[in-house]
């Protein structure tokens, strides 16, 4: 749980300072009607989701298929690239994937394997941040964390 929790706060720093570190990062494209499931592709279904504030929302997702998670974090309306972000990080395998950049639509898709074990994920966008740690364990309860910066 201790690597968890650097792992953590290695995130939070890394999304505070997206702003400096990935203003150049080509900005993702997509319809207006964009779902988790066109942005992880057939076969993901969503099992979690957390609203990022009012303007959007990070979903997780599972495909039962090949036991793999992927998180996109999804804009209400789409518009001028914005700073935002999405991960996962998987509790027992340390599998980690994350994306930050500056994109118009959606941020991710990021994948783990994640078939049997606890996951830790969250997204950004703009300065209003979302963590969820310990999801998806059956009868454990998750936490759930937004702050603004």
């Amino acid at each position: 749980m201790r690597y968890a929790r650097s792992v953590l706060s290695t995130v939070a720093l890394a999304a505070l300072t997206v702003g400096g570190t990935a203003a150049l990062a080509a900005p993702a494209s997509a319809a207006p009607n964009t779902t988790p499931q066109k942005v992880c592709g057939s076969g993901y279904k969503t099992v979690n989701s957390a609203p990022v504030g009012s303007l959007g929302t990070v979903y997780l997702t599972y495909n039962s298929t090949n036991g793999k998670n992927c998180v996109a974090t999804i804009r209400n309306t789409p518009g001028t690239a914005q700073d935002m972000s999405a991960w996962i990080y998987v509790n027992g395998t340390d599998e980690y994937d994350e994306d930050y950049g500056r994109y118009t639509s959606y941020a991710g898709p990021t994948y783990v394997y994640g078939k049997g074990y606890c996951v830790d994920w969250g997204g950004q966008i703009k300065n209003v941040y979302v963590q969820v740690t310990g999801s998806n364990c059956g009868s454990l309860k998750e936490s759930r964390v937004t702050f603004t910066r």
